[in-house]
């Protein structure tokens, strides 16, 4: 099966459990086959929760949180069978006899499922990424939710961990030739899921409700995943991460075109996104040059105005990176920037909030560190719409250098941390996934699509600055160009990592050029491209296809066309991929 838990981006994927409410492109009579196609649908999700729990769990359905899932042969041919069995009666269905949303919802599905046996027959990450196999991610998301009283929950954890031992020797008999750098992720994330099992999750048991013999048999299945760990942590350490035999993190062209097809799902092959991309980085750089030359003055007084347009821009850039949060004030600085944003739309009219979804800005928790990714949301699922959302926000770490903090808090100055709580926060991921939870189709919902997601979070950047946000000043239309441009370098350096075999210094020296990142930043990046695959390319995509599906329907509307109107109906349509959603909206 695919990786339910991706260390990359902590995002769940939320949907709605009713069918009370229709979208437009919904109000269609029910047809025999629609009705078919619905009783299959809610049957397949259901089916799909006991194949997938911890994915079950993540989305707020908790009927099997004590089930734990070896990742054996055995379970590889179950999944194998499950997904024959269902594409099979996918296939049953005809395209032209369904409603225009629930041929969406047949793609989604048989793509959903083809995607998993590539994953598994051809890709199989599963031997060479070491850093799919954590209890303690799971077994945290439990111990901190909301969903079951306390007592409930533990007695799910000590079942679930019961197994602990089978997990773990599945996992090592799985590691064949894998990356070196999943394996150091591994270690990393695991010696972080490690404290799941600590001082926390020992007091939990301690105040609870549980018998006394629970208490004891819990306690030692604790000691029981904790020693499970360990030996799979001194597997990594003494057996992989000291041997020879490492295969390159590059999957090859062949590999990165399918993947792309797969998990992106766009109008666009990875070659003409490529191409998007480099087009892109020439037009964003076109206006950051007019935007410094008049910022050159103000910030450069009494200097000679660089002819090069790339060193003009880096010294303007330089002077308005100044401005940043402290060391140790960086999270709290996040935390400070929310109720502006949320003023911001309200009084902008530009979406209808709902000020009932809690979102709680939080420490990136310790088993999700090390990917790279210095920020997330951890939404919640379908069946527990009123948990909190988790603004993770990863704290500069404590071993970093004064010099590397500093590179770093340049990179997140003010005026890019006000676009990166926009991406993340409001507008963007919190808002987005607030509204999929309201879809009327759990299919698109469930089986979300990361580049719509992604694309959504940079559309709402540019959409937020051109409806006034920061007073339409030259300074964060230049940071926000500069961030833009991180957005399609990311699709470009995607392709060159995995396709051309672009070096490190290759990368880096593209990304401190002509992307005018800090060096910090840009060796994250390469950091974070050994450890994934096409989803970096995922948010130009997506942005790419948001911004021009908004154009269509500009022209078509005209002087009718209302940007809120536009918003809310997109974001009606859950977290389908934006081809799809295109076909709707473009269908009324």
């Amino acid at each position: 099966m695919k990786l339910r838990y991706l260390p990359l981006l902590a995002l769940a994927l939320p949907a709605c459990t009713s069918n009370s409410t229709k979208t437009t492109a919904d109000k269609t009579a029910a047809t025999p086959a629609d009705a078919r196609f619905d009783r299959f649908k809610n049957r397949f999700i259901l089916e799909f929760w006991k194949q997938n729990p911890d994915y079950a769990s993540s989305q707020g359905f908790h009927k099997y949180d004590s089930l734990l899932v070896i990742p054996s042969d055995a379970q590889r041919r179950s999944d194998a069978a499950f997904i024959a069995q269902n594409l099979g009666a996918l296939g049953g269905f005809a395209l032209d006899s369904l409603s225009p949303s629930n041929q969406i919802d047949l793609h989604l599905l048989t793509n959903e499922l083809r995607s998993e046996r590539w994953y598994a027959d051809t890709l199989k990450n599963w031997q060479w990424n070491p850093a799919s196999y954590n209890l303690g991610a799971s077994v945290g998301d439990l111990l901190n939710g909301r969903h079951y009283r306390l007592d409930r929950r533990l007695r799910n954890i000590s079942d679930k961990i019961a197994q602990a031992s089978a997990y773990y020797a599945a996992a090592k008999a799985n590691v064949h030739n894998p990356t070196r750098e999943h394996a150091e992720l591994a270690v990393q994330q695991n010696e972080g899921g490690l404290a799941v099992f600590g001082a926390a999750l020992a007091d939990s048991v301690r105040r609870s409700g549980l018998s006394a013999a629970e208490k004891q048999q819990l306690s030692q299945r604790i000691a029981g995943a904790q020693a499970a760990v360990r030996g799979y942590l001194d597997f990594l350490k003494k057996d992989v991460l000291t041997g020879k035999e490492f295969r390159s993190f590059r999957i090859g062209k062949a590999l990165f075109d399918r993947k792309f097809a797969l998990d992106i799902q766009s109008r666009y092959s990875a070659d003409e996104v490529f191409k998007l991309a480099q087009q892109h980085k020439a037009d964003l750089l076109h206006d950051m040059g007019r935007r410094a030359a008049r910022l050159f003055p103000k910030y450069c007084a009494g200097q000679t105005m660089p002819k090069d347009t790339l060193v003009l821009i880096r010294k303007v850039i330089d002077q308005l990176t100044l401005k940043h949060a402290p060391r140790e004030g960086f999270v709290e600085a996040v935390k400070r920037q929310i109720p502006t944003l949320i003023k911001f739309v309200n009084d902008h009219d530009l979406l209808t909030q709902d000020p009932s979804k809690p979102l709680v800005v939080r420490e990136t928790p310790l088993y999700m560190r090390g990917s790279g990714a210095g920020a997330s949301v951890s939404a919640p699922g379908p069946y527990d719409k009123k948990a909190n959302t988790y603004y993770n926000v990863e704290p500069l770490p404590p071993t970093w250098t004064a010099q590397q903090a500093e590179s770093y808090l340049r990179e997140y100055n003010d005026y890019t941390l006000q676009i990166l709580n926009i991406h993340e926060a409001i507008p963007g991921h919190y808002t987005q996934l607030v509204y999929a939870n309201r879809s009327p189709s759990l299919v698109k919902s469930i089986f979300g699509n990361g580049a719509m997601i992604e694309g959504w979070a940079v559309y709402s950047e540019r959409m937020m600055l051109e409806s006034g946000y920061g007073n339409n000043s030259d300074e964060i239309w230049l940071l926000w160009d500069k961030w833009n441009m991180r957005s399609t370098l990311n699709a470009v350096v995607d392709n060159l990592i995995q396709t051309q075999n672009a070096s490190e210094a290759d990368v880096v020296k593209l990304l401190t050029g002509a992307g005018f990142q800090e060096e910090a930043e840009a060796r994250n990046k390469w950091h974070r491209a050994t450890l994934s695959q096409v989803q970096l390319s995922s948010y130009f995509t997506g942005y790419t296809e948001i911004v021009a599906l908004r154009e269509e329907v500009k022209q078509r509307e005209g002087s009718s066309f209302n940007l809120k109107n536009f918003n809310e109906q997109f974001l009606s349509f859950g977290s389908a991929p934006v081809k799809y959603i295109r076909e709707l909206m473009l269908r009324r």
